[in-house]
């Protein structure tokens, strides 16, 4: 059998080093903000003749809107965020697209304000902090007959932080190279990724305690490796076919829903790693009291005997 757990501080030192690049370009490359977090238009359009959505997102970058977010309505129509809008710059706009793609009507249009865009930053945290803390509970509460049921919870919830920091950094590199900006697909997307992640956790998490109660008498770091070997093929094929679908969708529905697309990517590739190679390895660190040996800044007191670490 595949001794994973043995291999635990070498998978640490592997998910730090992930975790520094995703930093170090999430400090260089930053995150855009779309007008959902900062201000700008809605504009609906209603084309009488047949407009491309790639066309037009080309012209409308012609003509000084290259960050533009185009999406298609179930009628057909399309809708347009730009930075807002003033009475001059929403002439030019009609005048550049009637000679483009010929005569319109625009059904609709919206300014959205910047307390509007503050409000919705504040929303995307509360609701990521009560996903948090209810993920906690909820594990705390599924594994209370196992000993030390909050472990199982906060192993859950770092791996998972850990994912979400993957996810922002390597979307803040992809995002800096294309000019792409986040909009709320983008939290959506990260959302999803939250519940993706602990759902692969628990999975793992369950194996472990079947296990615990089986394999009475023998070492935790034996239980917890035999169910990562149990549960792995599982985990795999289920992000993999995952990951297909998430490519088609970017193949054939296109820039729409990109953001989310990605952000779902690179969160299930994380999420795999992370059950696998951090949320389960922490357990067993907690279990032997290695934190010493994780953390090596802590010193050892003088008068604790030398030991063996598992």
């Amino acid at each position: 059998m595949y001794n994973i757990i043995g291999k635990r501080f070498k998978f640490f030192a592997l998910s730090g080093f992930l975790v520094l690049i995703s930093i170090i370009a999430l400090a260089v490359f930053g995150l855009k903000p779309g007008i959902e977090f900062s201000s700008g238009s809605l504009v609906t359009l209603s084309f009488e003749q047949d407009v491309d959505i790639s066309d037009l997102r080309q012209e409308l970058a012609n003509i000084g809107y290259p960050g533009a977010i185009i999406q298609t309505t179930s009628t057909g129509d399309f809708q347009i965020r730009t930075a807002t809008l003033t009475d001059d710059a929403r002439d030019e706009l009609r005048q550049a697209l009637t000679v483009r793609f010929g005569a319109y009507t625009e059904s609709g249009s919206t300014s959205i304000e910047s307390t509007v865009s503050r409000q919705t930053v504040r929303t995307v945290i509360i609701a990521m902090a009560v996903a948090a803390f209810g993920i906690i509970l909820y594990i705390t509460y599924a594994f209370r007959k196992m000993p030390n049921p909050v472990r199982y919870g906060t192993c859950g919830i770092t791996a998972m932080a850990f994912d979400v920091i993957m996810t922002i950094g390597i979307f803040s590199l992809i995002a800096g190279v294309l000019n792409w900006e986040i909009n709320l697909m983008f939290i959506t997307g990260l959302l999803a990724v939250i519940g993706y992640s602990i759902n692969d956790k628990i999975v793992v998490f369950d194996r472990i305690r079947e296990n615990t109660r089986r394999m009475s008498g023998v070492d935790f770091a034996t239980v917890v490796n035999r169910s990562i070997v149990e549960t792995i093929t599982r985990s795999l094929i289920t992000s993999i076919t995952t990951l297909f679908t998430i490519i088609a969708l970017m193949l054939f529905v296109g820039s729409t829903i990109m953001n989310f697309l990605v952000a779902l990517l690179i969160g299930i590739m994380a999420g795999t790693y992370s059950s696998i190679m951090v949320a389960t390895p922490l357990l067993v660190v907690w279990q032997n009291k290695e934190w010493r040996r994780l953390l090596p800044w802590l010193k050892k007191p003088a008068s604790e005997p030398e030991s063996h670490w598992a």
